[in-house]
């Protein structure tokens, strides 16, 4: 059983990586234009995942322990940790190097989706301890859900001047979180089921923080200088982004 549930987890987060690692492998850099439109996808991603995957996964835990109040506390605690670590990141930075902004927003990136495998390591393993063909199912959602979800982070990474290498690297490490969560739930069972609603409302607010103060204002910042038709691209890619996400969680419920 533990075999089975490891190797479920491989394939739900980690095997996620492949689009992600194609986008990473191709030869020519992105154009200012093409940049553009990978963060708008990446923003409508990142945006529909807080609302229509975590909060309601998130809320609906918290309502099995009676207490949907704390949703709103740990939202909260994901935004403000993100907001004190780009507040830490760019200080460093602005002392550092130049383009501060851009240095902490990888980073932020990486330490968000860090937290997002971990969740999803809990979920498949605790899936697979209710019912092993649940346990299948959740996986195979979960890797359908984080395949253009990566795609969008690799995107993100990229554009912002990191290698590919370390882009690959470092995006590998961040998937193999899963095994902690998982890992996490076969030794402590009943400490993971109390933990899972925190780590999703911690994430969710997370992810709105990336998507709201990060990459959604980064699209606004040459938006009057932009042809018409660039600008109508990107919201054309940051509403598929959201569409996307939408259309394979209804399809995996159903």
């Amino acid at each position: 059983m533990i075999v089975q549930i490891l190797f479920w987890t491989f394939l739900g987060s980690v095997a996620s990586l492949i689009g992600g690692i194609l986008l990473a492998l191709r030869k020519k850099p992105f154009s200012h234009k093409q940049s553009m439109l990978i963060i708008s996808f990446a923003a409508g991603v990142i945006l529909s995942t807080a609302l229509f995957d975590l909060f309601p996964e998130a809320l609906a835990a918290f309502e099995s322990q009676g207490n949907t109040d704390l949703l709103w506390v740990w939202t909260l605690a994901g935004i403000v940790s993100l907001f004190l670590l780009e507040k830490s990141l760019v200080w460093y930075h602005h002392h550092h190097e130049e383009h501060a902004h851009a240095k902490a927003v990888p980073i932020m990136v990486t330490v968000g989706d860090t937290i997002h495998n971990v969740i999803d390591g809990i979920v498949i393993a605790a899936s697979f301890l209710a019912d092993t063909r649940l346990g299948i199912v959740t996986a195979i959602a979960v890797a359908a859900h984080e395949i253009p979800h990566e795609m969008g982070d690799f995107g993100i990474v990229l554009t912002k001047g990191w290698s590919r290498k370390k882009a690959i690297l470092l995006n590998l490490a961040s998937s193999c979180a899963s095994f902690l969560g998982t890992i996490g739930v076969l030794y402590f069972r009943q400490a993971s089921e109390q933990l899972l609603p925190i780590f999703l409302g911690f994430s969710a607010g997370s992810f709105l923080y990336l998507a709201c103060s990060d990459l959604i204002p980064e699209l606004h910042h040459d938006c009057e200088r932009e042809a018409h038709t660039q600008n109508f691209s990107q919201i054309i890619v940051f509403s598929l982004g959201i569409f996307v996400v939408w259309g394979l969680i209804y399809l995996l419920e159903r």
